[in-house]
């Protein structure tokens, strides 16, 4: 019993079992903890930084100071179950990319999220899509470790105000020399903000050291020489208070000046996933290795601690739990470790962000859902401004200010045309579409709906079977033909002008005004009225203007053969590049256009061509879309008709790779063209492309500006328009589907803002087939029937050869005339007795009109290739008998009937160089052979 009692009553046993039952109690709430905090909703952001960012490691430092109002007071305490909330500051590598996270309680996330803006305007946080822990099963190695303190808390580590470089350089460093790219590296800061009364076991370390005493850990050891002295008699002792040590001293001064800051509880944990135990241990080797940066001779630094390669540990690293105190560091030494990188940190494999975000103006047309709102809208963006995302687009007013997007290739430029269009179909608008890769064309078309398809026509010249007719030279208002051939010029001299010439540009000017007065003719003529004087001379009898006629009869017709030959060979030459072309000819031949473009503004109709340089060929495309863009400029024009501004029914244009379509009128058509309800959306990839005159209008009058991710050249000249929010390196570095936009809206310019392009739906019924098969069936002609009106056009059928002739010779033409003059001279068979067996010249003598291309041969259009550039006249399979002027000078002679003779003409070869005297601009029209 005695022995019982003196059990009973013996310290260490009842010390043993407080002790016992205190590590049971801690145990279990541990558990606790751990269960309350798994189950917290929790949310981890992502972070990407501008490589622009200039915001140091004070940044950091000041948000931590922030964040710090996070702590609560002891009655929150209470009323929270005593659970103060922490957060977790993470640097990865996972799959080569190296991030910063930040992890918080869902609760926090919008106060947290505002103070990182608040130092960090630039930064981009969106919500991880998938915590980068979850898919750590199928690691074969886990390896993890913990970064301790050496000494007492009190004592503070190096921080970043003592290093010549930026400490987290060592830190990414080390992530970025990762051997696989399947391997990855996790780094978490937990932090959990601390009252201010932590100063004060600091200010206890303090005095210790002052006062000589040994500072030690209160642990089993500590107990044991607590109790040691309740049986042991004091000692006698002698006041012997030494004075402390410069070191102490310095460790005095350098705790007291920690104390000073706000403090955290932090633990850092280390991981390392991959498949080989030994790369795992020397990679946290290396990583630990990084942390010991931060030690500092006498005063404080890191150490590993608590090394594991148990795989359950990972559960601590997905639940960022922290359950222990952990160590005290104040917010300068924990803004050493963790902060956002800046321009000195030059590690590879950081994530950054494409750009800096600037805020979109308060009067950002944004849509809510509501119908009669939304309507006056075309949407086409989402605002990505610190993850505030709406939708947002042009209000249609707007949209007569016109709009340019530039952008490189593949960045977004025709999906924002794609979706603008989208909004116009939807809003029973009309417009036109020119589109020289192909793609923009027939993805739009997929979206028409079923109410719209007869609205739609399809302008495809590679369609050859089935071309549509449009006629540059069409008039249909006859005040407007000096309009048409100055555009007509302005086009031809944009593709040759390298090789035009003053001399050049004034005879085209006269033939085309010769020309336009004549009916029903077409770019096929230029020739014509070139090298055909009976042509030229029917021509003239429908001109009324003095001065065209004053030039042919004056002074083009008192020129010599060699001065005419010197003069147009330039013109047939660059006229002939295109009319050479059967799938342009056949398409520019037409005298009358299957379209009227007018009519098509007026009524809202649809007009989509597609103009893929892989079909047609790239100058045969800039041609027909540099024609349409003029068409479709004087057709607005047109619209001066209508008295009202608001009956001007809005028609859009939609322009991609506009530059090869833009003359130096373009000008005009920015300026003024708004009024007649024609509001422009042009786009192309380089401000280099455009010429001076282009490049002025577009920034001189253009209301809204798109910019996607420009080169090098071009990004210092468009900042100038996105100021001050970006400069240029911002545009350089947007990523695809990122843009920039300053904006009119209702009708004043917006500050510049960043912003996304919203993903295109896909298309719901796909009636492409029946808008081809409607255009063919009511806009275009078989291609047999065009080729032989071509032909007829070209080379008359022998009646209308003959009745013009008799016409022109004053004899009334009549069946008898035809079978008694013309049959007779074609059974003579005079061409196939020809003893020189030479081809007839093509010169303005001649009875069949002579073509530098197409001459007097007869062309079997129907047996050409598809893909065919030219036709030549020369082949012997393709030339039958024509009959010339003096074979039917002859029998008209042998019938009595007088014909003036034309001056005789010594003959020349087919071809020969054209030698012109040197004149100013004429350079490259020397040595140009031309084909009689």
């Amino acid at each position: 019993m005695m022995a019982f009692f003196s059990i009973l009553f013996n310290p260490f046993v009842w010390l043993t079992i407080v002790a016992i039952l205190a590590f049971l109690t801690w145990q279990n709430y541990k558990k606790i903890d751990k269960l309350n905090v798994m189950n917290t909703d929790s949310v981890l952001l992502a972070l990407e930084i501008p490589k622009t960012n200039d915001k140091s490691e004070l940044a950091a430092e000041q948000l931590l100071a922030s964040l710090h109002g996070i702590l609560r007071d002891s009655t929150e305490l209470k009323n929270n179950n005593g659970v103060q909330e922490h957060l977790s500051f993470e640097i990865v590598s996972v799959n080569g990319a190296i991030r910063f996270y930040v992890w918080m309680p869902r609760t926090l996330q919008s106060f947290v999220e505002g103070q990182i803006y608040s130092q960090y305007p630039t930064v981009q946080i969106y919500e991880a899509k998938e915590d980068y822990t979850a898919n750590s099963e199928n690691k074969h190695v886990i390896y993890s470790t913990e970064i301790d303190l050496i000494e007492n808390e009190a004592l503070p580590i190096k921080t970043f105000d003592g290093f010549e470089v930026d400490p987290l350089a060592g830190i990414t460093g080390t992530l970025a020399k990762l051997d696989g790219t399947n391997d990855q590296l996790w780094i978490q800061v937990l932090a959990r903000p601390v009252a201010d009364d932590w100063h004060k076991k600091s200010d206890e370390w303090i005095k210790k050291v002052k006062s000589g005493k040994k500072s030690f850990k209160i642990d089993w050891k500590y107990i044991l020489q607590i109790l040691e002295a309740l049986w042991t008699p004091p000692e006698g002792s002698e006041n012997t208070k030494k004075e402390p040590s410069d070191r102490d001293k310095t460790r005095i001064s350098k705790a007291e000046e920690k104390a000073t800051k706000l403090g955290y509880q932090v633990k850092i944990r280390l991981a390392y996933l991959g498949e080989d135990e030994n790369t795992a241990k020397l990679q946290i080797q290396a990583l630990t290795g990084t942390f010991k940066q931060f030690n500092s001779t006498n005063l404080n630094g890191f150490k590993s601690s608590n090394s594991s390669l148990d795989k359950d540990k990972i559960r601590d690293f997905q639940s960022r739990i922290f359950f222990d105190d952990g160590y005290i560091l104040n917010i300068q030494e924990l803004a050493s470790i963790w902060h956002l990188p800046h321009t000195n940190v030059e590690t590879p494999n950081i994530v950054w962000a494409s750009s800096k975000t600037a805020e979109p103006p308060s009067k950002l047309p944004i849509l809510n859902g509501d119908r009669a709102h939304d309507e006056n809208i075309s949407a086409f963006g989402l605002t990505n401004f610190r993850g505030i995302n709406h939708q947002f687009g042009m209000l249609r007013r707007d949209r007569s200010r016109h709009l340019y997007i530039i952008g490189q290739t593949g960045t977004g430029k025709s999906g924002s045309l794609e979706l603008l269009a989208l909004s116009d179909i939807f809003h029973g608008e009309g417009y036109a579409i020119i589109d020289p890769h192909g793609d923009f064309a027939q993805n739009n078309m997929r979206f028409i709906p079923e109410h719209r398809l007869k609205d739609v026509i399809y302008f495809n010249p590679s369609d050859t079977e089935f071309p549509l007719g449009f006629n540059p030279l069409e008039v249909t208002d006859p005040s407007r033909k000096s309009n048409i051939s100055s555009e007509v010029i302005g086009v031809l001299k944009r593709m040759f002008g390298d090789s035009w010439g003053p001399r050049l540009e004034y005879i085209l000017r006269f033939t085309l005004l010769a020309l336009l007065d004549r009916p029903e003719t077409t770019m096929l003529d230029i020739a014509r009225m070139l090298t055909d004087g009976d042509f030229r001379k029917e021509t003239l009898t429908y001109c009324k203007d003095d001065s065209v006629l004053q030039f042919w009869k004056k002074e083009f017709g008192q020129w010599g053969e060699k001065q005419v030959n010197e003069a147009i060979a330039p013109i047939l030459n660059k006229v002939g590049a295109f009319t050479a072309n059967p799938i342009i000819r056949n398409i520019i031949g037409q005298p009358k256009s299957t379209f009227n473009i007018r009519q098509i503004m007026d009524e809202g109709k649809i007009l989509v061509v597609n103009l893929s340089k892989g079909l047609i060929g790239e100058d045969n495309a800039s041609v027909l879309g540099s024609f349409l863009v003029t068409k479709i400029q004087l057709a607005a024009q047109s619209r001066a008709d209508i008295e009202r501004l608001e009956d001007r029914r809005p028609f859009h244009l939609y322009v991609d790779e506009f530059q090869n379509f833009a003359t130096d009128s373009f000008a005009v058509i920015l300026s003024e063209i708004r009024k007649y309800g024609l509001t422009l959306t042009v786009a192309n990839q380089y401000v280099s492309q455009m010429t001076d005159s282009v490049k002025n209008a577009v920034f001189g009058n253009v209301g809204s500006i798109i910019s996607f991710r420009v080169s090098v050249e071009d990004a210092p000249i468009l900042a100038e328009q996105f100021k001050p929010q970006f400069d240029a390196s911002d545009l350089m570095s947007l990523n695809n589907r990122h843009f920039v936009m300053t904006m009119i809206i209702n009708g004043e310019k917006s500050t510049p803002f960043s912003a996304t392009t919203l993903t295109l739906p896909k298309p719901f019924n796909d009636l492409s087939a029946k808008i081809i098969e409607n255009t063919r069936r009511n806009y275009s002609t078989p291609r047999a029937v065009i080729e032989q009106r071509i032909r007829d056009i070209l080379v008359p059928p022998k009646e209308l050869m003959t009745k013009a002739w008799a016409e022109r010779n004053g004899v009334e033409f009549s069946k008898k005339v035809e079978e008694n003059v013309f049959a007779p001279v074609k059974n003579q068979g005079i061409r196939k007795q020809n003893p020189q067996n030479r081809k007839p010249a093509a010169n303005p003598q001649n009875f069949a009109p002579a073509q530098p291309m197409l001459g007097a041969t007869k062309v079997d259009f129907s047996q050409a290739p598809i893909d065919a550039k030219k036709i030549s006249p020369n082949s012997a399979e393709q030339k039958e008998p024509s009959l010339g002027l003096k074979d039917l000078s002859k029998a008209f002679a042998e019938k009595g009937i007088e014909i003036p003779q034309a001056p005789k003409r010594r003959r020349k070869p087919r071809t020969k160089n054209i030698k012109p005297q040197p004149q100013d601009n004429q350079k490259s029209e020397n040595n140009l052979k031309i084909e009689h």
